[in-house]
């Protein structure tokens, strides 16, 4: 039996039970999904500001979540915000959705391309793309020029326009994969993996597969080197809890 812990960074509970679902959908028969997100930070990460505040709550859940005995941990952001210092503080392996996602992607085509919500956030993907050595490997990145929270919104406004740029994708990039851009959009890979007849990657899933293999394997984070523990020292003021 493996538990394991998805972290939506942002405070929307709407997007967080989106994220459980979606992971919950392809989760194996032995593997729990413990679903949770901040109570205090941002409502949307749509930035570098966002994703910095948002860091503390993923590392605050982590800390919980490995207090409760989880297997291990997913950032459930495409922004994979705070993945280094939670994988210092974890035991067991922790994955960023966009990392994930864009491993599978490799893994199933020779290029992709990624969709996300707003123009802003291009280019945090562009940075992930070259932290994690996939430059070469993505045709294009396309944005919805919608807010996050217009995923949950009910309207299906935003969903709309995340098949259509999908479906753009596939006819101007020549790309073999897609991978969608926002934690948001999770449940909306397998129907249009099934329209588009391509892959359509949501990282959320796909970050459940690793973990669940990489426990099955008997690995964890590595402590040898970076990822070793935080050193240890006193922390101050709203810090303290996280001694």
């Amino acid at each position: 039996m493996s538990l394991i812990q998805v972290i939506n960074p942002n405070t929307s509970l709407a997007m967080t039970e989106t994220i459980g679902a979606a992971a919950r959908a392809v989760a194996a028969p032995g593997t729990e999904i413990l679903a949770v997100c901040p109570t205090h930070g941002v409502e949307s990460i749509e930035g570098h500001f966002d994703e910095a505040i948002a860091a503390i709550g993923v590392l605050e859940q982590v800390k919980r979540g490995k207090a409760q005995g989880v297997s291990g941990h997913i950032i459930a952001c495409f922004g994979d915000p705070g993945l280094l210092a939670a994988r210092e503080l974890a035991s067991g392996p922790v994955i960023g959705i966009a990392e994930a996602a864009m491993h599978t992607a490799t893994l199933v085509a020779t290029r992709f391309s990624i969709v996300t919500t707003l123009p802003r956030t291009l280019v945090i993907a562009r940075h992930l793309l070259q932290q994690y050595g996939f430059t070469h490997h993505c045709a294009a990145l396309h944005a919805i020029d919608l807010p996050v929270l217009a995923l949950e919104d009910g309207s299906g406004v935003a969903q709309e326009k995340v098949r259509q740029r999908c479906m753009q994708a596939k006819r101007e990039d020549g790309s073999g994969a897609i991978v969608l851009g926002c934690g948001g959009m999770a449940t909306l890979a397998q129907d249009l993996t099934k329209e588009l007849g391509i892959p359509v990657i949501d990282g959320v899933s796909a970050a459940v597969k690793m973990v669940e293999s990489l426990v099955a394997l008997g690995f964890g984070t590595s402590k040898h080197g970076d990822l070793d523990y935080p050193l240890e020292k006193p922390l101050s003021g709203v810090f303290q809890h996280l001694n």
